[in-house]
């Protein structure tokens, strides 16, 4: 099987679905094109028939990115995907990405239906998709929660329907890793025509399990992996797009690849940040700002005699210039001879252990010691 795992990016509209995080278009565009300059394989633009402003945008990314394929989300609905066509007019990629729902909890509730009904116009939106747009991305909405055998039964279906990628998503972020892992195994065992498609994994974040879930499901056979920048989206987020990179660069074992420039994660993670208002947590891995950072003494010790101690990444591998030695009350004699070093200023021990007593009484009072104050301890 082929171990290129294809990034499909759905900041725009997945990530966008965030209470107070609405983009204008210019703003989705520099986005769009900083997505493009990162490398991910799909951007998911929009949802063009939910209003004006959506559709405009997937119109106004469709002629600023050339590289990426530009997808537009539609339901199983000819209207959706009249829309989604046209806005994709001028998108020298395309993709439809339609679908609905699999489990029975939502052709009940959400559909009011049964699943022959579902099922029927599952296959009538990739049919009608097909007509205008080859690349056609189904959704079986909240197959976390389907039952596995009418899931196989629509996988199948769309399939054969003309459906060149499927998306498997655990809708609301309920399965456990292992759980999720063994539908796309099952599926890879039971769909007879899956090898006619790629299967793609879209995770949410509700019990903190989104990125291990897409974990598990490439390790069971998906091979596109669908994430926002910085794990936004919907309730509590979406699968962590630069998590989900760095493991597979980190994981070599795994042998699987992707072509994002990792050196771009930071400076894409700080410029979505900004346009959506959204303060990233500092001990968000990979782009948090104490992602890189060290305040205990004995991490800092083991850090500047050799950065494999307590680092698993190189800073410089996503963008970040260093790693960051933090001086506090836990911070050691090592830390404060590095940081004077750096100013210019060497010692010897005896003036480092007079200086390391006046740094103690000083960090208990100060959160944080900066170059001003221990400039000042030492002279």
């Amino acid at each position: 099987m082929n171990n290129q795992i294809y990034i499909f990016d759905t900041t725009l509209r997945d990530g966008e679905q965030v209470p107070g995080c609405r983009l204008n278009t210019h703003e989705k565009v520099k986005i769009a094109q900083a997505l493009e300059n990162l490398g991910v394989d799909v951007i998911e633009a929009g949802f063009p028939i939910s209003s004006p402003g959506d559709y405009k945008s997937v119109v106004a990314v469709s002629k600023a990115v050339t590289q990426p394929i530009i997808c537009a989300l539609t339901r199983a609905r000819k209207e959706d995907i009249d829309a989604a066509v046209a806005s994709l007019y001028y998108a020298k990629n395309k993709r439809i990405h339609t679908g609905i729902g699999a489990s029975d909890i939502h052709i009940r509730y959400k559909f009011n239906s049964s699943r022959e009904k579902i099922l029927n116009q599952a296959v009538d939106a990739v049919k009608y998709a097909k007509k205008s747009i080859e690349d056609v991305e189904f959704y079986a909405e909240d197959a976390g929660r389907a039952d596995l055998v009418f899931l196989a039964e629509m996988v199948e279906a769309v399939i054969k329907a003309g459906a060149t990628v499927v998306n498997i998503p655990d809708t609301t972020g309920y399965c456990l890793p292992e759980e999720f892992g063994n539908i796309i195994k099952f599926l890879y065992e039971n769909v007879n025509n899956i090898d006619k498609a790629i299967i793609s994994v879209h995770c949410h974040n509700d019990l903190g399990l989104a990125t291990a879930n897409t974990v598990f499901g490439i390790m069971n056979g998906a091979r596109q992996v669908e994430a926002t920048i910085n794990g936004i989206g919907e309730r509590a987020g979406n699968t962590s797009l630069e998590e989900i990179v760095m493991i597979i660069k980190t994981h070599k074992e795994l042998e699987f690849k992707s072509q994002i420039n990792t050196r771009n994660i930071y400076s894409t993670s700080k410029l979505i940040s900004k346009k959506m208002h959204m303060p990233v947590q500092a001990n968000k891995a990979i782009v948090g700002k104490n992602a890189f950072a060290h305040s205990s003494g004995i991490h800092q010790h083991g850090l500047l005699k050799n950065r494999a101690t307590y680092e698993i990444i190189d800073p410089i591998d996503v963008g970040i210039l260093s790693s960051s030695i933090i001086l506090t009350a836990r911070s050691g004699r090592t830390a404060i001879r590095y940081r004077l070093k750096k100013l210019g200023y060497d010692m010897t021990d005896r003036k480092l252990a007079q200086i390391y007593k006046k740094f103690l009484i000083l960090a208990d009072k100060k959160r944080e010691i900066n170059d001003n104050d221990l400039l000042t301890l030492f002279k």
